[in-house]
């Protein structure tokens, strides 16, 4: 192929793994680049594992900010975020080399979409669209109070406040316990010029988190995930949180919901008015879920209550909710509805008829009644695009009565369903269902799938 027929992108993904070749030369041609090569040179450094020359960069990262955003982060290039942690500087840098960094806020969180920097607006306020506004710590709200410092050449220059992003899993793991000293060192040693910010805290079992979260600013956290905890516990943590975008409790333990504990959870609760995503699993709520709703905000898109005992009293109060109006993922799995009367649920599905695009009912002991008494409303469901009802008691005249009722819906494209009750010796007992009835059962909904031409519908379905 001739030179000048070459994609341009080509040519610079090949300049730049040449580059990468030699990293003594990639580092020492760092302070003559062009500083738009950083973004793809960064990129191809981290995917290559080339610690050497991401170290180098960050040390002189010609930009406010730096995020690893959508580049992947396995086991090896863990690694390379502890260096690139390591290698960041306290600005401003004495007896810098000749391009002076610029770097404020290092972004270590993967799969946020965002660009590897953002767009600067002004040279002397550069702007970052991801950097802490939450914090009083934060560099928003530390330079909206600062005021003029002496800037004769006899004084000494400040530390500039600076931002480390995170998202942190407290697992107990040596791996990530090594992770956190290495932030808390950073942060030490940085006088106090450096905000840790953790956006994403998932804990799994407090015993482990217990003093870790001492030393973490609560107030910037978004989304929350603690697993085998007391209520109590949770409870000191929401005390410093507001601005949650999302809350996941699992396994929560607490003596009583008619106590002080519950009810100063709640209120807590009231407080964030942000909160877009609840998840509350193995959480007993009998007759308690009409307190919890009405502590939570109207624009509420996903709630999840599995495995939360909900009754039939619950149910009647979450379809007369209005924070049940207009959500987008509705789980209800693993509460068994033996009650006869469905009237509830299918007022909560009219009601959602206009938003509601996933929805989960699994193993909640649905009967044919119950499924021929919902499908009317669940017919009217415009926007669902997953439904899954795996592990109810179902016929097959009923499962082809569903697939009927289903393929008018456009954007449906997952149906997740139950093994008919005929293809069991005994429902749902381990070892006793006939693999041949299934085929035959997969093989039919095939076929009436294609003759609905709903070939973009995909029905599955889950064996032992």
């Amino acid at each position: 192929m001739m030179m000048e027929e070459k994609d341009p992108s080509s040519l610079l993904d090949l300049a730049i793994q040449s580059l990468l070749s030699n990293e003594l030369v990639a580092i020492h041609s760092l302070e003559e680049i062009p500083r738009e090569l950083f973004i793809p040179l960064f990129s191809a450094a981290f995917m290559g594992g080339y610690r050497k020359t991401l170290t180098a960069m960050v040390k002189i990262w010609p930009f406010a900010c730096l995020h690893i955003g959508t580049l992947s982060v396995q086991e090896p290039q863990r690694e390379l975020l502890k260096a690139m942690v390591e290698s960041f500087q306290f600005l401003p840098v004495q007896n810098s080399a000749s391009r002076s960094p610029k770097l404020r806020i290092l972004d270590v969180r993967q799969g946020i979409d965002c660009r590897t920097t953002c767009p600067e607006f002004g040279i002397r306020s550069p702007t970052c669209f991801h950097g802490c506004t939450h914090s009083v710590h934060s560099i928003l709200k530390l330079e909206s109070q600062c005021t003029i410092v002496d800037s004769s050449p006899e004084s000494q220059p400040s530390r500039q406040p600076m931002e480390l992003l995170v998202d942190l899993s407290l697992d107990g793991t040596s791996r990530e316990r090594e992770f956190f000293a290495l932030l808390l060192n950073k942060v030490e040693q940085s006088s106090g010029s450096l905000h840790l910010c953790c956006r994403d805290l998932q804990i799994d079992k407090f015993s482990y988190a217990r003093n870790t979260v001492k030393f973490l600013d609560l107030a910037c956290i978004h989304n929350l995930a603690v697993d085998q905890a007391s209520l109590s516990e949770v409870t000191t943590l929401l005390s410093h949180m507001i601005y949650l975008d999302s809350l996941s409790l699992s396994k929560i333990t607490s003596r009583s919901l008619h106590g002080k504990v519950f009810r100063v959870f709640l209120s807590y609760l009231g407080r964030m008015t942000c909160l877009k995503e609840l998840n509350l699993s193995s959480f007993s709520l009998t007759d308690h879920l009409a307190s919890l709703l009405r502590a939570l905000p109207p624009n509420l898109d996903f709630l999840y209550l599995p495995f939360c005992d909900i009754s039939y009293r619950d149910l009647k109060f979450l379809s007369q909710s209005p924070q049940a109006t207009h959500l987008k993922l509705l789980n209800l799995s693993n509460n068994a509805m033996y009650w006869d009367d469905c009237g509830p649920l299918q007022i909560l599905l009219q009601k959602l008829s206009d938003t509601l695009q996933h929805l989960a009912i699994n193993h909640c002991h649905l009967t044919d009644a119950a499924l021929a008494a919902i499908l009317p409303a669940l017919t009217k469901c415009f926007h669902l695009r997953v439904i899954s009802f795996v592990s109810n008691p179902i016929s097959m005249p009923m499962l082809m009565k569903v697939l009927h009722y289903l393929t008018p819906l456009m954007e449906l494209k997952y149906v997740i369903y139950p093994i008919p009750l005929h293809c069991y010796e005994q429902w749902h007992v381990h070892g006793s269902l006939d693999r041949q009835k299934l085929a035959d059962v997969q093989a039919q909904l095939k076929a009436m799938l294609q003759a609905a031409k709903r070939s973009d519908m995909n029905w599955i379905t889950y064996s032992q």
